[in-house]
Formats: structure tokens, C-alpha cells, sequence
């Protein structure tokens, strides 16, 4: 199960790869600043993850509007998730959980998906600018999406 609403949002540093190279991102930098979206997904070249991601990145001007930043994770690499959002034009910042540490912070970990080892479950969540958890949801199955009427609707309060 994830981590409950009300507990302090596990600090990470993640990398992502930009036109310049590997950056690091750290969650704790918008505390005090702005809301923190995470939307864990288990891989990047899947048919359910390109389509959930593709919707969101036609939508993040209404994450913009909420003053929340999106971050989107999973365990590939930051080479591969590349390669993944310049061929689907995915705009989000992608975030690279290679070694499964966040996975696990977030008690998010999918055992064995499809037989081929641990990933992140799909789940979501809304941090608030003071890094407590406003929203947590892990799906039922890696299939199913998140809410995202309700994600929008806990970073309006």
C-alpha cells in the first residue's frame, strides 16, 4: 500500500536527462515554494504508461494553473525514458528510480510485473509546499489509471 495522506512526503534525488546531460532533482526543492505531483508508473515503451502520460502532457498547463509541478518515475533508466518522450513527445519531467529506492520509500514496488522484475506500481500522488502527502492512490492493477479529477481537486484546496 502507499504511504498515507497526513505523513511527510519521503525526500528523494533523482536524475532526469535534459539537452545537457543528467541532472539531479531533489523533491525538497519546492517545499515552501510549490505543490509536487508524482506519478509513478511502471515503464516507459508500454501501452498504458505512453497513453497516461501523453494525456498528462497535454494537460500540464492545468498543473501550471494549480502551481504544481509534475513529476512522472519509474525504474528505467534516464537514457531510456529519453528516448520514450522524444518519440511520443512526452513533455513531463521524467525521473529516473534506476536503484528502487523511491519505489520503495513510497511503498509503491510491483513485484515481478509480467515476469520481468520489480517496477514501480501506478500511483499517484499530491505533495503539498509543505511536503506533507495531500493525496495518495496506488491503483488496483498496473492497467488502471489514477484519478486524476481528484488529484486536480486536492491540489485546489
Amino acid at each position: 500500500m502507499a504511504i498515507p495522506v497526513g505523513t511527510h512526503a519521503p525526500d528523494f534525488t533523482l536524475k532526469t536527462k535534459t539537452a545537457d546531460g543528467l541532472k539531479d532533482v531533489k523533491l525538497s526543492e519546492n517545499f515552501g515554494q510549490r505543490s509536487t505531483v508524482l506519478l509513478f508508473f511502471p515503464l516507459a515503451f508500454t501501452g498504458v504508461c505512453t497513453q497516461e502520460m501523453c494525456d498528462q502532457s497535454g494537460g500540464l498547463a492545468d498543473y501550471e494553473k494549480l502551481g504544481a509541478t509534475v513529476y512522472a518515475i519509474s525504474v528505467d533508466s534516464p537514457f531510456a525514458q529519453e528516448a520514450w518522450a522524444k518519440a511520443n513527445r512526452i513533455g513531463l519531467t521524467l525521473l529516473s528510480d534506476l536503484n528502487k529506492t523511491t519505489i520503495k520509500a513510497y511503498d509503491v514496488v510491483f513485484p515481478m510485473l509480467a515476469g520481468v522484475g520489480d517496477t514501480a506500481a501506478r500511483a499517484a500522488f499530491v505533495i503539498g509546499k509543505d511536503g506533507i502527502v495531500k493525496y495518495a492512490e496506488q491503483t488496483p492493477t498496473p492497467k488502471d489509471l489514477p484519478n486524476f479529477v481528484a488529484i486536480k481537486a486536492a491540489l485546489a484546496k
